[in-house]
């Protein structure tokens, strides 16, 4: 088979690294790729969202499977464009997308289906919002509307800091037409998990859990970021928690999406709190997430290739995963003054010696080449270190031994990633 990819992040190089291994592929490209995804795949310079350019030419070289990394193109619209040419995706369609694309509508969807989640409301004015704010107390949850590339939440610990995020999302428009309106949420206090489900439509697949940890710095503090490292599997997330999540939450979902005329199809990926209630829904995101996709790779023993094809063939009912009996971690390392203004270029050594630590895998999220060679820093998240071991304590110092060998002055990261479950 012939696969695109789409994206260039450290997701999109662990799907190329697990894709590459498939026995069933003979041509693998990926749009627009990075400098480690150039060592497993041939990268094109397409943007993510060049709906057009990607059509174009997936059908111009025989693309067998457009498998899409990130939220934008799917929200934009790229499974439908295939669809319209012929062409497989791996993906939902831009309706289905709106559960990621849209609080509001994941909210109306889960009271619909009757998934336990926070009790909310939605605003389109900033003083009305603030009155909702000071009625409800804090703690409170404020979320930007639209897509704000993971950065649109606030979770405030005082009136104060809820009126600020209103100013800032609503008025200031950090995150641009994604603030044009909010949804207020009562604060769940509990463990945050990732969860996964391969999704044909009718049929949901769990595909594993993670916990991420969003905040920069060590002990959770500092700003959220797009994740600064993940763990898979998270101990508290026991089978029979699994089975309540696909039972009150996915399965349900899966089933209302169908009944409104937009049936969901690729990673349904719930972003959950467990509660002393029990699991409720924080968030719907519409494709695997980042960093938390290269520890479910790591940990997954099946061809992923079969399986991408199953969820877009409505197969999953006769299909099932196998995983390795592994604990994975990945340590992000990210540019410094990351998630505010960081610079670019810096160059990166070190990165063959952290490569033979045993039990590694390198995974680049914003690389590229230098004319002379050089690996250097592109973006905010640069390197996803990760690990497997028998314990997760085990990973965990594989990914630390193999962080100490960079020599980039230029990046940081946490060093106590997996400390809920090590602790």
């Amino acid at each position: 088979m012939r696969v695109l990819v789409v994206g260039g992040g450290g997701r999109e190089h662990a799907l190329c690294w697990a894709l590459a291994a498939s026995p069933l592929l003979t041509k693998l490209f990926c749009a627009p790729g990075n400098a480690g995804i150039a060592e497993v795949a041939e990268c094109v310079a397409i943007g993510a969202e060049d709906i057009p350019g990607l059509v174009a030419f997936a059908k111009d070289h025989a693309i067998d499977l457009v498998v899409v990394g990130p939220e934008a193109p799917l929200t934009l619209g790229l499974a439908d464009a295939c669809a319209a040419a012929g062409l497989k995706c791996f993906g939902p369609s831009a309706a289905a997308a709106r559960l990621e694309g849209s609080k509001t509508f994941t909210k109306e969807v889960a009271d619909a289906a009757g998934a336990p989640t926070a009790a909310w409301a939605r605003f389109t004015d900033a003083a009305a919002a603030r009155a909702y704010i000071r009625a409800k107390d804090a703690p409170i949850v404020v979320k930007a509307d639209g897509l704000a590339a993971g950065k649109g939440v606030v979770v405030a610990a005082t009136i104060a800091e809820a009126e600020a995020a209103i100013s800032d999302i609503m008025e200031d428009r950090v995150h641009g037409a994604a603030g044009a309106s909010v949804v207020i949420e009562e604060c769940l206090v509990g463990e945050e998990i990732s969860f996964f489900a391969l999704c044909d439509g009718i049929t949901a697949l769990p595909l594993g859990a993670a916990q991420d940890h969003k905040r920069m710095g060590d002990g959770d503090t500092g700003p959220n970021t797009g994740g600064m490292g993940a763990y898979s599997p998270p101990p508290i997330f026991t089978e029979a928690l699994q089975e309540d999540v696909m039972a009150r939450i996915i399965r349900p979902v899966l089933a209302e999406m169908a009944r409104r005329g937009a049936p969901f199809k690729g990673v349904l990926f719930a972003g959950l709190m467990i509660t002393a209630d029990g699991p409720k829904l924080i968030e719907f995101n519409v494709r695997f997430g980042d960093p938390e996709c290269q520890v479910l790779m790591l940990r997954l023993k099946s061809d992923l290739l079969p399986a991408l094809l199953a969820a877009c063939d409505g197969e999953l009912a006769r299909f099932d995963l196998r995983w390795e009996a592994l604990h994975a971690m990945v340590v992000v390392m990210a540019a410094q003054g990351y998630p505010g203004s960081y610079a670019k270029g810096s160059e990166i050594r070190g990165l063959e010696a952290a490569g033979q630590v045993s039990g590694v895998q390198v995974f680049h999220a914003g690389t590229a080449r230098r004319e002379d060679g050089a690996l250097i820093a592109t973006g905010g998240r640069v390197l996803g270190i990760a690990a497997t071991g028998k314990t997760l304590r085990e990973a965990r110092d594989a990914a630390y031994t193999a962080v100490d060998q960079l020599d980039w002055p230029g990046g940081f990261c946490r060093r106590d990633i997996g400390w809920r479950a090590l602790n």
